[in-house]
């Protein structure tokens, strides 16, 4: 069995749908939803489907060593971020190089790095006049979005959208390809 760990600081509607399509996989397991939100609606979504939560602030994650050695001990072969918003520490992901995924929700290289996440992108994009956006799902490095590109799938801009009609599209696209990413991943590359 291959263990997963998302992390999460929002609503959860991404780790909410990765749960659901691999809850009955035979070889790929959610084992924990990992929060360092304690207000984030991704928590009583984990807990409602039965997945366990750990709870963290920033001194576990970059001073004490506790989130990695945790993510160690639970045997998780694959870290899968799904709105989360922090920075990973050098060393956790020393220890998971190749095995940390994340999901943007513009076309990487454009529109990323610190501070683009959510509207902050989709509004950049409308402003920008583009004709397309879409997802970008990638290994995680040491800097914002720049880790190398493993899928991408677009839709288009359409005139008179707004970051809220732009993100509904985007949420379309996410909730769409980003398990079967993970599976096709886990299987095939680990």
């Amino acid at each position: 069995m291959k263990n997963i760990a998302i992390f999460a600081s929002g609503s959860g509607t991404n780790a909410e749908n990765i749960i659901r399509c691999l809850s009955n996989h035979h070889e790929i397991r959610v084992s924990a939803v990992f929060c360092n939100n304690q207000k984030a609606g991704v928590l009583q979504k984990a807990e409602n489907l039965q997945i366990d939560t750990i709870l963290f602030g920033k001194e576990e994650l970059y001073s004490t060593g506790e989130v990695l050695n945790q993510l160690k001990s639970m045997d998780i072969h694959l870290i899968v971020l799904a709105g989360f918003l922090w920075l990973l520490p050098g060393e956790l992901i020393e220890e998971f190089r190749g095995r940390i995924l994340n999901i943007h929700p513009a076309l990487l290289p454009k529109y990323g790095g610190n501070g683009m996440y959510g509207r902050h992108v989709h509004n950049a994009v409308i402003d920008s006049k583009e004709k397309e956006s879409g997802i970008t799902i990638h290994l995680v490095n040491e800097e914002y979005d720049k880790g190398d590109i493993l899928f991408q799938a677009k839709c288009s801009v359409m005139e008179g959208d707004d970051a809220n009609s732009l993100a509904q599209r985007i949420h379309e696209l996410e909730y769409q390809y980003y398990p079967g990413v993970i599976e096709n991943f886990l299987l095939k590359r680990l």
